[in-house]
Formats: C-alpha cells, sequence, structure tokens
C-alpha cells in the first residue's frame, strides 16, 4: 500500500516541544470533555420544547418523563459518536489512508444492506440479531474495498480506496433500494434506520449494543503503539518483531465491531470518522495513543450537538443526525481532496 504523510508532521516536529500550530494534549482534552459536557447539557434542555435541566432529576417535575428520553437520547449519541470517530481514526492508521471512514469506504452501508438482507430474507427482527448481520455486512464490505482496491500496478493507494470505497457504497446503497421498493414491509421497518438517527431508541437500545461497543474500543485503544509502529511502513513493522498480518486482523475486528454495532444502533451516520481524527490530529499531532481517546471524546461531542441542532434548525420537524453529519462532512471530504491535487501528498 502507497505510503501516505498522515504521520509526516508528527516526524517533523520530533520528539520535543509541542509544535507552535498544536495544542498541548491535557489542554485538548480538556476543551473536549468540557465540549462533551456542553453538547449532554444542551442535547437534555434543547428541544422542540425546552425543559429546566431540574427535571432530569425531579420525578414529580411535570417535564421528567421528556427530561428521561433525552438523556437515553444523549446516552446513545455518545456511544455512537465516539464509536464512529473511533473506527475513522483506526482505518485511518491501519490503511495510512487520510479519507479512511467507514462510512466512505462501505463498511456503513455494507452493514445497512446486510440489514435489509437479514430482515427482508430471513426474518431477523430482535437487536442482538441485527448487530450480527450487522458485523457480516460491515466485515464483507470492508474485504471487498480493499480487494478492488489492490487490483491494478500500484497496489490500495488512498484515492483508489476512496474511490472503491464510494463504488462500493452506491452499489450496495442502489441494492438496499431495490428491496426496499419491492418489500413494503422490510421498508416500514428500515426506514427507521435508513437515514441516521438517534431519536426514539430507549436505553435498552444502547444497552444491547454496549458489550460490542466496548470490545471494539479496547482492541482499538489497546492498538495505539501498534498503530504508531505499522505507520513506518510494514517492512519496518515487520523488522521490530511485529506479524503484521494478525495486527491488522484484530484492528479490522476492532473496526467492524465499532462500525457495526454504531451502524445498528442509530442506522448510517457518515462522515463523523473522517473529520474528528483529522481534527484532532491537527491538535495534538499523530501519536495514536492521543489521537485514540481524544477522537472518541471529540465524536461523542459531534454526534450530540449535530442531534441537539436538528432538532431546532427547522422546526418544528427534525433533522436527523445522519443528515446533520453529512453537513459538516461534505464540505470537509471535497477540502481534503483538493489539498490532495493541489500537491500536498495528503492523497
Amino acid at each position: 500500500m502507497t505510503s501516505t504523510p498522515v504521520l509526516e508532521h508528527e516526524a517533523e516536529a520530533g520528539h520535543g516541544a509541542t509544535p507552535p500550530h498544536r495544542l498541548g494534549t491535557p489542554t485538548v482534552a480538556a476543551l473536549l470533555v468540557g465540549a462533551v459536557a456542553v453538547a449532554c447539557v444542551l442535547s437534555v434542555v434543547v428541544g422542540a420544547r425546552s425543559i429546566p435541566l431540574a427535571a432530569v432529576w425531579d420525578g414529580s417535575h411535570p417535564l421528567h418523563n421528556i427530561s428521561q428520553a433525552r438523556v437515553e437520547r444523549t446516552l446513545l449519541g455518545l456511544g455512537v459518536g465516539a464509536a464512529l470517530a473511533l473506527a475513522g481514526a483506526v482505518l485511518q492508521g491501519l490503511t495510512r489512508n487520510p479519507l479512511a471512514d467507514p462510512g466512505i469506504l462501505g463498511i456503513n452501508a455494507g452493514a445497512s444492506f446486510a440489514m435489509v438482507i437479514g430482515l427482508a430474507v430471513f426474518g431477523v427482527s430482535e437487536l442482538r440479531d441485527f448487530l450480527w448481520v450487522a458485523f457480516l455486512g460491515a466485515a464483507v464490505a470492508a474485504v471487498l474495498v480493499h480487494v478492488i482496491a489492490s487490483v491494478g500496478r500500484d497496489g490500495a493507494t488512498p484515492m483508489k480506496l476512496a474511490i472503491a470505497g464510494a463504488a462500493l457504497t452506491a452499489a450496495t446503497t442502489s441494492w438496499t433500494t431495490g428491496v426496499l421498493l419491492v418489500d413494503r414491509q422490510t421498508m416500514e421497518t428500515f426506514r427507521y434506520w435508513q437515514v441516521g438517527t438517534i431519536g426514539g431508541r430507549d436505553l435498552n437500545v444502547l444497552l444491547t449494543g454496549a458489550p460490542f461497543l466496548l470490545v471494539g474500543a479496547v482492541l482499538a485503544l489497546s492498538g495505539a503503539r501498534l498503530l504508531n509502529t505499522l505507520a513506518l511502513g510494514d517492512d519496518l513493522a515487520r523488522g521490530l518483531g511485529r506479524r503484521t498480518a494478525i495486527d491488522r486482523i484484530v484492528l479490522g475486528v476492532a473496526v467492524v465491531l465499532l462500525a457495526g454495532t454504531a451502524t445498528a444502533l442509530a442506522g448510517p451516520i457518515a462522515f463523523v470518522g473522517l473529520v474528528v481524527p483529522h481534527a484532532v490530529r491537527a491538535l495534538v499531532g499523530s501519536d495514536h495513543a492521543r489521537l485514540l481517546p481524544l477522537s472518541a471524546l471529540g465524536g461523542a461531542a459531534l454526534v450530540v450537538l449535530a442531534d441537539t441542532l436538528g432538532r431546532v434548525v427547522l422546526p418544528p420537524s427534525e433533522v436527523q443526525v445522519g443528515v446533520m453529519a453529512a453537513v459538516v462532512g461534505v464540505p470537509v471530504f471535497l477540502l481534503l481532496i483538493r489539498r490532495g491535487r493541489s500537491g500536498s501528498g495528503a492523497l
């Protein structure tokens, strides 16, 4: 795979003081924790009807039930956002591809298509079954994208991975639409997930997916040093005693668990895994020991804030979080492509 300078700035900075254009890790961590806290508060109090924070813990308050529903919605948004951003950061390090993202590389679309097939063909109805079906679809999509991008002399370059992912996303989205058009019952069930939303779910939904998210997060975070080693190139990594094939499989499992579970819980939400790691990397550099946990915080804050904004931007209707995330993500994606073509080397 062609190397890309995802880590070039870190190498240039050396191991000395923090470069002047970056903030210290404690500062960024404090800012992101604050952003998560503010996002949680806004998510609870802001909506079609504003409610006071006191309604959350006052069981006799007339708006207590609404506040509890928003708390559960907020918790789901935190989990889904953290999972998607963490999966994106791992993918970017694993493939050395600055455009890697579960949505762009077709992983989310593969999980969604598998869920539709599970509904229409196998009669899947339980959320736990949805999770396993989503994992399978996400894994197959990830393998297909890499195989397609590997065809040719240059192998799986970043641009070829992005193009292959876009092509697979378009194909699976078309197949998904085709199945839904001929199966009205499946359409009625699946449209709840189709646009990407965290509204209307209760806490049991998150509790069902939590073990899978936890395992995926542990695998991803424990692979920080490994990702730093892989960034040096496979040959050097093997020279340092790493079994790169096994390492990539373990990290791939982490991505499938995170992206597959997030898609099963909230539907396909694109660009979170693209935007957040790039923003965090610009602030703290490319050391994955810092990048991964901070990306999880940033993703959690972004999804919750996007969901809150979607409730008030077009009242009295709601704009689903999948749409709001795309509003932010598409311009950033186009900017990255432009930078690559202008000779920055990002692509």
